[in-house]
């Protein structure tokens, strides 16, 4: 691959299990620094997280999303003031436009389990468990990686970590349905931990270079897919860039399964800024891409323009989930919507 982000034309895998050898750790920490500094996204193999524990919650996927819709209406997002639960294809947006999945938000300690489906509830928690180590675990050698002491980012994690799993059902040829979800960058987290639960020919994640190019994440067995987040970008001033990406509805389904570790709601963006202001002043900026489609991304924290990563949360849910704003947040709704940071 090319040492520019200019040209890359696939996404590296980094293979943790050389971070546990003293002779492999040099070398591991130069592709690592290489893949969030210049990509933002990465593969992860030999990541410690139990194969039963991943297997089980991607064979409850189909029987979660197969349930009836009244079932999956007693869970409905719409009732949730922290947007969790269920939402129905078409029911989010991005980039303006409505989304083409179906998906449920579950959070630690906040969430609502479809009674009908007893079995999931332990099977999220035990995989929410697992990803909280594996996300710990990654940003401790991110750290490393980035010249800095193991635990310099463990002060702005949050004890609220996210996990959604998402369906993509099949779209007919010529249907004219292109957006599984729009172009954007991850709001919702430090980093996104992506496990593709779909055979390996299904297609649809993709990465854009800064050539303007659009590049295919396929499915890896064994890997997750791992990308920088907008609050980790302000945090690194820059020196690691949320990458803009975007999922393509297919003429195959497609299942998804996004873990975003949380980051603490009170952290400003002043103490985002100036945290390491001195650290990574002297790094190599990514410029990211410049086109029109980078420019029209929505990153009120990055730009900005509100005070608390909390509020910039509210406002980017408020505006994917509409119905929401309205009835749990109408003091702030029009304010959030006419906003286009």
């Amino acid at each position: 691959m090319s040492p520019s982000m200019d040209n890359f034309h696939e996404i590296p895998i980094i293979d943790l299990s050389l971070a546990d050898d003293p002779a492999s750790l040099p070398a591991f920490l130069d592709a690592l620094r290489f893949a969030v500094t210049q990509v933002g996204f990465l593969y992860v193999a030999n990541h410690r997280v139990p194969p039963q524990v991943i297997r089980n919650l991607v064979e409850i996927l189909p029987k979660l999303f197969e349930l009836s819709e009244s079932a999956k209406n007693r869970i409905s997002l719409e009732n949730s003031k922290h947007f969790l639960g269920y939402s129905s294809v078409g029911s989010e947006t991005t980039a303006a436009k409505a989304d083409q999945r179906e998906q449920v938000d579950f959070a630690t300690e906040l969430t609502t389990w479809p009674s009908e489906l007893p079995e999931l509830r332990p099977i999220v928690e035990a995989y929410i468990t697992e990803l909280t180590l594996l996300g710990e675990r990654f940003l401790s050698l991110v750290a490393q990686a980035l010249d800095l002491p193991k635990e310099a980012f463990h002060p702005f994690l949050s004890d609220q970590n996210r996990l959604k799993v998402a369906h993509y059902p099949a779209v007919t040829p010529g249907s004219g349905v292109t957006q599984g979800v729009g172009p954007h960058t991850d709001s919702s987290g430090w980093w996104t931990f992506l496990l593709q639960a779909s055979e390996k020919h299904v297609r649809g994640l993709q990465v854009l270079n800064n050539a303007g190019d659009w590049i295919d994440v396929p499915v890896i067995p064994d890997t997750f897919v791992v990308n920088v987040g907008q609050a980790f970008e302000v945090l690194t001033l820059g020196t690691c860039k949320a990458t803009i990406h975007r999922v393509l509805s297919t003429c195959d389904e497609r299942f998804s399964i996004p873990f975003f570790q949380g980051v603490r709601r009170n952290l400003t963006k002043r103490e985002a800024t100036e945290s390491f202001r001195g650290h990574f002043s002297t790094f190599s900026l990514n410029q990211g891409h410049k086109s029109t489609i980078g420019r029209a991304i929505d990153s009120p924290f990055l730009q900005g323009k509100y005070d608390t990563w909390g509020e910039s949360q509210l406002r980017t849910k408020i505006r994917s989930h509409r119905l929401n704003g309205q009835k749990f947040y109408p003091q702030v709704y029009n304010k959030y919507i006419e906003d286009d940071a």
